[in-house]
């Protein structure tokens, strides 16, 4: 990754309804959902980027915005794995010149197959490459499909690299539906290994009642979506602040059983080694390792001589660990 911060300076994020800056056209274009940015996305990521070094061109992400199944499922709640500035971030950080957000309407949907091409890939970003999964499908009814999108691309002047779906070392299929599952049991070092990086968030830091401050271990307060499914409980987790500077940390996510039964679901990180204002600051968790579910104590003696323990618990796991991607790297280290 060699210039990354470089590349990420230069990243544009843009909206498919604007016009695509004259300099991004003629580019390598990389289609799909992407929610997670796991490792099953990077061997589609990774082959546009190489395929955009190649030509000389720039290398573009056109993603869907919000993710079609809150379209036509709205009813059923969605774990969004990486919230929209967020997948920007990790594919700056991969080295894509820009994120193209496509609006996911009912309309839109209704296209046909040849107007998407025609539309969205010649007209708006006058594309020289497509790399995508080789079971995209896309328009009305899913009418288009690999054989659909190369013969498109003789016809329109653009080539097309279909990759296969990735396993991992067992085997298995990498999706972001396993990601999630693995989430929701508290398994984040299992995630991160099907991730490549460890599972991030990230939120303004908000106020609170400020027990923590009393019990001498301030938190950094934060909501996420009420869509996210993390399991509830305590977690060894580096926390990077606006600035880029990163501090070990522990955090409860959850609803504060000893103190307010009928709380919201908040993430509470104490950061180590700090002392400040963080309020108003968009900060990212990222975490490292579950250490216990949620408990609830009698009074708040026995509360502080359980996080003292998880303090120490937490600082020793995140003493040894090290990044597991040059991505992971860059968020965590």
């Amino acid at each position: 990754m060699t210039g990354a911060s470089d590349m990420t300076q230069a990243f544009e994020r843009i909206s498919a309804v604007a016009p695509l800056p004259a300099h991004l056209r003629g580019g390598v274009v990389a289609i799909g959902n992407f929610d997670g940015v796991h490792r099953g996305h990077l061997s589609v990521l990774e082959r546009a980027l190489a395929e955009a070094a190649r030509r000389g061109v720039p290398a573009l992400v056109l993603t869907f915005e919000p993710h079609p199944r809150k379209v036509f499922r709205p009813e059923v709640p969605l774990f969004v794995l990486t919230p929209p500035p967020m997948k920007a971030r990790l594919l700056a950080r991969l080295g894509f010149a820009a994120l193209v957000e496509q609006p996911f309407t009912r309309d839109f949907a209704a296209l046909s197959a040849d107007a998407f091409v025609t539309d969205v890939l010649e007209h708006k970003l006058g594309i020289s490459h497509a790399v995508t999964g080789f079971d995209f499908h896309f328009g009305k009814d899913r009418q288009g499909g690999p054989a659909f999108l190369m013969a498109a691309g003789e016809r329109h002047g653009f080539g097309v690299t279909l990759v296969d779906a990735f396993r991992d070392e067992g085997a298995e299929v990498v999706s972001s539906s396993r990601i999630r599952a693995l989430l929701c049991e508290g398994e984040v070092a299992e995630a991160a290994g099907l991730l490549g990086y460890r599972f991030t968030v990230e939120s303004e830091v908000i106020g609170g009642q400020q027990l923590g401050r009393t019990l001498g271990f301030p938190t950094a307060n934060m909501r996420l979506s009420p869509e996210a499914t993390l399991k509830e409980g305590i977690y060894a987790v580096r926390f990077r602040r606006a600035d880029g500077t990163l501090h070990d940390g522990v955090a409860s996510f959850g609803r504060r059983p000893t103190i307010d039964d009928n709380g919201a679901p908040l993430l509470e990180t104490y950061v180590f080694d700090f002392s400040g204002d963080l309020y108003g600051e968009t900060c990212e968790v990222s975490f490292f390792g579950y250490l216990r579910p949620e408990l609830k104590f009698d009074g708040l003696d026995a509360l502080v001589v359980q996080m003292k323990r998880d303090e120490a618990e937490a600082r020793a796991l995140l003493a040894g660990v090290r990044p597991l991607s040059e991505l992971d790297a860059a968020i965590c280290f």
